[in-house]
């Protein structure tokens, strides 16, 4: 399997719709695979808060991510994760020691912003 990415039309890029959130409220996923948190993050009044699955336990407390802003996917249909679903795709990088690292915006913006 080749690690070189598949072509995709702008337009087909144009369909995800990436946004900033603000996680709101933090909790330990026990049942998962992975070390994970359960997350509620709000997108702003159009989207609302939605819930959300992070491996991201490496790099950050519950005290850490709570209020911190983050990136997701917002139109993926929810995704059953053990017990919980998750209605959107919180987005992050492997930190290349099995660790996640959370894509956050430099500055603090309003959420609910669309990326583009």
């Amino acid at each position: 399997m080749s690690d070189e990415p598949a072509p995709l039309s702008y337009a087909e890029f144009e369909r995800v719709d990436i946004r900033v959130g603000r996680v709101v409220d933090v909790t330990d996923f026990p049942e998962a695979r992975k070390p994970a948190y359960k997350l509620r993050i709000d997108f702003g009044p159009a989207i609302g808060i939605k819930k959300s699955s992070a491996q991201a336990t490496r790099h950050y407390s519950k005290p850490d991510l709570l209020n911190r802003l983050v990136v997701a996917v917002v139109n993926f249909p929810p995704k059953q994760i053990g017990p919980y679903m998750s209605e959107v795709l919180t987005l992050g990088v492997p930190d290349g020691e099995d660790g996640v690292v959370l894509l956050t915006p430099e500055r603090d913006v309003p959420i609910g912003g669309r990326m583009f």
